[in-house]
């Protein structure tokens, strides 16, 4: 360890003495604190303090998860960069590159569910935009606690509004996501939002500092008193004085983050750049030290340079703000007069702030006083990491299809599960987001089951997905970590793309407990056999923990965003059945998975049993047949099957096409619910003109299908079984949502 010189800095007035109380007010364990003292040399200031409780909490240091972490496959050929800068980066080919990332705001949501939301988005396309991208999606993954809470319909209205106010007024689409339900989150709702940019591989832009003397500038809005300690409030779980921590969250303004946007990329195509970070979680602390460490540089500050929003306002104010819409540059000497012009044409603060300097210090200044001197390195090397007890979750009895009783009526039973919460339509959200805006969006929320944007300038398309099973992963960790890549993975293949990349959204509780750890563990193993066996690397990633109240988790949430390439857009295929006379073919084997399924929560009222096991050999067999038939021109309409099994499937290609169509059951099936609600993965259904040449050529390729039926009429109707109008179906699919929003409270 590295001890500081023996000149203290300069105690501010009123500032107070460092206690116990105040140590754990901010997050840091006895011993935590210890390493500070034997780092420091010395009691640490307040700022100082706050510095090390920013950078060692749970949300930056990563300090219970990096040891799993460690494990998830990053590389591949197309990887330009892996975890550990903004965002990962992939080549899709003729000079571009992708840059993509997902992050949690599910603390903030939950308190001040509009702002949490909304900065939730602003951040996360600050981390592509710091990149050199523009932008080009944005996606979202919410789970919202039981319908029947007090809280949960002022939840939805506010993040979804949160959502919708800042990405359209980025002017940037929001093209896909998912919503669901469950009384886990009643008390700590997830938010996780995902962006989408494109960038020339040869003008990406990172965050590692060089050049000793070099200027370091600020830029954007002014530094507030919104949102300190947020990043420490984040790495604790909730408890009745929760609503207390309103001040915690941010506040954003998407009208002045679109003037950043622009003036970073018109910066961006000078020379005049060394390096860029925004100021995400911790503010001006994280983004300081991190540009300084990855450089091997020291860094001086002067504070009363940052350009201030409120009177008054201290140096611990200024490092552990996060008030939005700001940037940290590293500029080459001498362009600070190009790059102050740019930014004051876009009417944003730009202010010279200090400079690199050779000693791996961050050094505070305060009108000309030192008030804060830490050695860098020592803040990376002995941030505490740990490798906490787990204890893995044992794999629940299979369910047998014979032990779940088949519905007494088909006809109401899927009517029920098209109208229940998880799988009733969410166009009351997505309409709220605009998804067209830029007009590059070729598919759209519900069209897909994935959606797809075509890249500006050319034929390509990227395809981008989120996804989770959490009640899978909560029966199973690692079965549940396994299907939410192959999901994701077979989303992105149902359009015709390439999967490419993910990345990671890991919500989970207390991981101090080792069940909750073992979770973590568990999906994390599932996600490293599952992103191996597909090549599917995970490129960047965040990590929420402690999601819990009064001791009661979250499910556990391990959410995939996923990036596919497809190289002509005009090959892809959507889920719409508009076509009379297709044949629909089942590819993937049924064995009438009941297990964790929709059908056994919400007809039989039970969550129980084995979740449906994931075969990775199986899911890359079926996946790339599929993927090869869309490419040939072969398959007019595709989906895979997940929630509610295959009849839930047929229902949702019917409706987004407005196209009914004709099933016959296969005889030798067994129970008949068991094979039209059983939720085994693997498996797609596609829609193509020449039926028996499809069944041909699967067979060559050693993929099981069958020919279900065929499209057409206005009605989806099993033949023997089930006649169901697409109007009556559609008026009960469309009628939950809505009318649970506009019901009094």
């Amino acid at each position: 360890m590295t001890a500081a010189g023996n000149k203290s800095p300069v105690k501010l007035p009123n500032e107070p003495e460092i206690t116990p109380q105040i140590v754990a007010e901010h997050g840091l364990a006895p011993d935590e604190y210890q390493r500070v003292l034997d780092i420091m040399g010395r009691p640490p200031t307040m700022v100082e303090l706050g510095i090390f409780s920013a950078m060692w909490s749970e949300h930056c240091s990563y300090k219970s998860s990096k040891v799993w972490l460690k494990k998830l496959p990053t590389r591949a050929p197309w990887v330009i960069q892996g975890p550990g800068e903004n965002a990962g980066v992939i080549d899709i080919g003729d000079g571009q590159a992708a840059i993509f990332k997902m992050e949690s705001h599910n603390h903030p949501s939950y308190i001040e569910p509009y702002q949490g939301a909304a900065t939730g988005v602003g951040g996360i396309m600050r981390d592509v935009f710091t990149m050199g991208a523009r932008p080009v999606a944005n996606l979202n993954a919410l789970r919202f606690g039981d319908p029947a809470h007090p809280k949960t319909r002022h939840l939805v209205s506010g993040v979804v509004a949160g959502i919708g106010g800042y990405g359209n007024c980025m002017g940037i689409p929001t093209v896909g996501g998912e919503t669901n339900f469950h009384a886990a989150y009643n008390g700590n709702i997830l938010v996780n939002a995902m962006t989408v940019g494109v960038a020339r591989t040869d003008r990406i832009f990172y965050a590692a500092a060089a050049g000793i003397g070099n200027p370091l500038v600020y830029v954007g809005s002014k530094t507030g008193r919104d949102g300190i300690h947020g990043a420490t409030m984040s790495s604790t779980e909730f408890n009745e004085d929760s609503e207390s921590k309103r001040p915690t969250v941010q506040v954003g303004d998407p009208f002045v983050e679109k003037l950043l946007l622009e003036a970073c990329l018109e910066l961006m195509a000078t020379d005049a750049i060394v390096a860029i970070q925004d100021m995400g979680a911790a503010g001006l602390t994280s983004s300081a030290f991190e540009m300084a460490a990855k450089g091997g540089l020291g860094v001086i500050v002067e504070l009363d340079k940052v350009p201030m929003r409120e009177t008054g306002m201290n140096p611990y104010e200024l490092m552990l703000s996060e008030s939005q819409e700001r940037m940290l540059i590293v500029l080459k000497p001498g362009r600070e007069d190009l790059a102050r012009r740019i930014f004051e044409k876009w009417e944003l603060d730009f202010a010279v702030i200090g400079h690199l300097t050779n000693t791996e210090r961050m050094v505070l200044s305060w009108h000309g006083d030192i008030v804060g001197d830490i050695p860098i390195p020592p803040l990376v090397t002995e941030a505490p990491m740990y490798e906490r007890p787990w204890t893995l979750t044992p794999l629940p009895a299979e369910i047998e299809a014979s032990a779940v009783p088949a519905p007494t009526d088909l006809k109401a039973s899927l009517l029920t599960l098209m109208g229940c919460p998880d799988l009733a339509s969410k166009a009351w959200i997505w309409k709220q987001y605009d998804h067209l805006i830029m007009g590059n969006t070729a598919i759209r929320p519900q069209d897909g089951d994935a959606a797809l944007v075509r890249v500006p300038g050319g034929h390509k398309g990227l395809a981008m997905t989120s996804d989770c099973t959490p009640r899978y992963v909560q029966a199973h960790p690692e079965t549940g970590g396994r299907q939410a890549v192959a999901e994701a993975w077979r989303n992105i293949t149902a359009t015709g793309a390439r999967p490419l990349a993910v990345t990671d959204n890991m919500n989970f509780g207390n991981p101090t407990k080792p069940e909750i750890m073992g979770q973590f563990a568990g999906a994390i193993m599932g996600m490293v056999e599952a992103c191996t066996a597909l090549d599917f690397p995970v490129v960047s990633g965040n990590v929420s923990l402690y999601n819990e109240t009064e001791g009661r988790p979250i499910l556990p949430t391990p959410t995939i965003g996923a990036v596919g390439v497809i190289d002509d857009i005009a090959k892809a295929v959507g889920s719409r059945l508009t076509k009379a006379g297709c044949a629909l073919v089942l590819i993937g084997d049924t064995r009438g998975w009941l297990g964790q399924s929709l059908y056994l929560r919400e007809i039989c009222g039970r969550e129980e049993g084995a979740p449906p096991p994931v075969d990775l050999a199986v899911e890359r067999r079926n996946g790339d047949f599929v993927r090869g038939e869309i490419a040939g021109g072969r398959i007019a309409a595709c989906h895979d099957l997940s929630d509610g099994g295959l009849l839930v499937g047929v229902a949702e290609m019917c409706l987004a096409g407005g196209t009914g169509a004709l099933v016959t059951l296969p005889a030798n099936i067994g129970a008949p619910h068991a094979f039209l609600y059983g939720e085994d993965q693997g498996r797609y259904v596609a829609a193509t003109d020449d039926g028996q040449a499809f069944l041909a050529a699967a067979a060559a390729a050693g993929v099981p299908a069958i020919l279900l039926g065929y499209a057409g009429g206005q009605a989806l109707v099993v033949e023997g079984h089930l006649t169901l109008p697409l109007d009556e179906l559609r008026a009960v699919h469309e009628a939950w949502l809505p009318t649970y929003m506009n019901s009094a409270t």
